[in-house]
């Protein structure tokens, strides 16, 4: 069965010419040219990759985005953007695209950015490991109902952060640096601004900590990353 990728994007040439490429290289293409209907049709079809266009009308592609990990954490979301700013790269990493290509861009470089995308979404360890409950301290995670549990208090959990948790309780103890985190949870090579795992860890601390601005399980490490102590 051909992999199915929804392609939203306004500009209609370069649509078009988006999924001529994807035909040509036996994809199944769906698309869209704002993101209300493109929100529809991923509904409609249960693509395998979402290939998501930043300035684009009725939904921005970063609400899209958002809406579309409320129902599928692990769907593979590439970002499409003209502007070759750190801000927009940070942001759309934050609501939870996996990757992003800048316009305009070459044939082989948007075929390797989806092989790639797709190749870590089918063999990455850490999903296949996401049913496993992680307990430390005073804290338990349950990745199937994506809910944690600290004393008596409940709260809802990503799947990104029960990933981020899989990896510290992996290496207690161990100063993880922030780029080999990005790498093993995000999947990419991010050679700039590492403030979107920065984000998702004051988040997670606000979660599992007893007083988020002096952690206990998710210390700073300066200059270099984070370590995590049971």
């Amino acid at each position: 069965m051909a992999t199915k990728i929804l392609v939203i994007e306004d500009d209609v040439s370069i649509l078009t010419g988006i999924v001529d490429l994807l035909h040509s290289e036996g994809y199944e293409t769906y698309s869209a040219t704002n993101g209300q209907k493109g929100i529809q049709i991923y509904k409609d079809t249960s693509p395998d990759l979402v290939l998501l266009d930043i300035m684009i009308p009725e939904k921005s592609g970063y609400d899209v985005c958002r809406e579309i990990r409320k129902k599928d954490e692990r769907i593979p979301i590439i970002m499409l953007t003209a502007k070759d700013q750190e801000i927009d790269k940070v942001v759309g990493l934050e609501v939870g695209a996996d990757d992003y290509v800048v316009k305009p861009f070459g044939v082989k470089e948007l075929l390797a950015r989806i092989r790639s995308v797709l190749r870590r979404s089918q063999i990455n360890p850490m999903l296949k490991e996401s049913d496993e409950p992680i307990v430390f301290g005073d804290v338990r995670i349950e990745p199937k109902l994506l809910k944690g549990f600290k004393k008596k208090k409940e709260f809802e959990i990503s799947l990104r952060e029960i990933q981020l948790l899989r990896l510290f309780t992996q290496y207690p103890d161990e100063a993880i640096d922030r780029a080999t985190i990005l790498e093993k949870i995000w999947g990419i090579s991010y050679q700039g601004t590492t403030r979107t795992l920065d984000q998702h860890i004051v988040k997670l601390r606000q979660k599992i900590e007893d007083d988020p601005s002096q952690p206990k399980f998710i210390q700073t490490v300066h200059g270099i990353g984070y370590r995590f102590k049971k």
